[in-house]
């Protein structure tokens, strides 16, 4: 093996291409059944910010969480099933290069990024036909940067914003383009429009994800570059979840008033999710030892590279669940049926974690186990119904005809 791809197995997203039990074949199942309980003290309720503009979920100030004042019960929903099921409903694309952000659009169709070739395309429902809308200037694709996380504007009916994650020659940065449908494929997206530069860029642990959150704030999730020190850096924003308004300004409600760092000590975040109750979710690649699943407070303290995966060190927030490397490398999340759903890159599996407010009901859950390969993003529909993304042809995996594809579930 090449001292580069040791490099990347090891330190990277796990290279792939050096793993037992392809698709359709053996593999072993180990769950990590190492749980926390974290007890949040967010409320239940409408979208929207919480009191005078903080995070969403948050309690009124001085007014006691629904854990506290033991309504939590009362207010909350029965607890999902401890077994779950996933059934493959159907495929609405493939032949992909690369995906990793998606977007559902109104009335159907999809918005895709390709890491590698910086463009957008969108996949018609029902055909699946693909049609490039555009390209991103500036993208620098290489190692595991590139174009990475795509998002809509909350008001994207009226503004047709679109937001994208991506790797330049000198930093990881956001930015909106205004997507014009009525102008010639190829041509539809227009000049981006930064809204947030200087994250920092490296060959690995770039993050990507970005998310717009019940408070229509925007979430990113980012990396530290292999440089772990950047984890625990406040002034950095690398191995960060970062906060802010749709224009790239801090926001009330987080941390520092004038930063838009909401949480440190993260290694590599690439998904993020929010649950009934409006608690923002994020699963992170481990280096070694352990992956995890975390629900996120602002101003925490996550442990990387002090900690990785449970700790019990005062300081640091422990995960709710941790998977060994070789059984996940999570990418995207997303929260649907009371549970928590996770794509494995590494693993080439997807895993549902079935939960009770902040707490596991059951040990995590494994799905689809080597039959598509890497597993890179995981996106909630209506009900029951999922898409799952395929990430076989980012350079770690083994392609087959008609990868990458993007799948229809059932879960429950």
């Amino acid at each position: 093996m090449r001292y580069g791809e040791r490099y990347a197995e090891r330190y990277g997203e796990r290279y792939g291409a050096w793993r037992a039990g392809r698709r359709g074949g053996p593999a072993v199942l180990a769950v990590a059944g190492c749980f926390a309980l974290l007890v949040t003290g967010c409320s239940a309720g409408g979208a929207g910010a919480g009191p005078s503009g903080s995070p969403p979920g948050s309690p009124p100030p001085g007014a006691a969480s629904p854990a506290a004042s033991g309504t939590a019960g009362a207010a909350r929903a029965p607890a999902p099933p401890a077994k779950g099921s996933v059934t493959v409903a159907g495929e609405v694309a493939k032949g992909l290069e690369s995906p990793w952000g998606v977007a559902p659009l109104p009335g159907g169709d999809l918005l895709v990024a390709s890491r590698d070739k910086g463009t957008v395309s969108r996949i018609a429902a029902g055909s699946g036909a693909v049609t490039q809308i555009g390209r991103v200037p500036g993208v620098a694709p290489g190692g595991e940067g590139g174009l990475l996380g795509l998002a809509l504007s909350p008001n994207f009916a009226s503004d047709r914003l679109v937001y994208v994650y991506f790797t330049t020659e000198s930093d990881n940065r956001v930015a909106r383009l205004r997507y014009d449908e009525q102008r010639a494929p190829g041509q539809q997206l227009g000049a981006p429009d930064t809204v947030l530069r200087g994250i920092p860029k490296g060959f690995i642990h770039n993050g990507g994800r970005i998310a717009f959150g019940p408070d229509k704030m925007l979430y990113v999730g980012t990396g530290e570059t292999g440089d772990k020190g950047l984890a625990q850096d406040p002034k950095s924003l690398g191995g960060k979840i970062l906060r802010m308004t749709p224009d790239g300004r801090p926001v009330h409600g987080n941390p520092e008033a004038d930063s838009v760092v909401y949480s440190i000590g993260h290694r590599n975040v690439q998904g993020l999710a929010w649950d009934k109750d409006k608690r923002l979710w994020a699963a992170e690649f481990g280096q070694n030892t352990w992956d995890e699943l975390n629900v996120i407070e602002p101003g925490g303290n996550y442990g990387w590279p002090e900690v990785e995966g449970k700790g019990g060190r005062a300081g640091f927030r422990d995960p709710v669940a941790v998977w060994k490397p070789d059984e996940a490398s999570p990418s995207g999340i997303a929260w649907a049926q009371g549970s928590i759903w996770l794509a494995g890159l590494k693993g080439e599996r997807l895993w549902r974690v079935p939960l009770n407010g902040t707490a596991p009901v059951a040990e995590p859950e494994a799905f689809l186990e080597g039959r598509y390969g890497r597993l890179r993003t995981v996106v909630p529909l209506d009900g029951d119904r999922m898409l799952l993304v395929t990430s076989e042809t980012d350079g770690r995996g083994s392609p087959q005809e008609g990868d990458d594809r993007i799948l229809t579930l059932t879960v429950r």
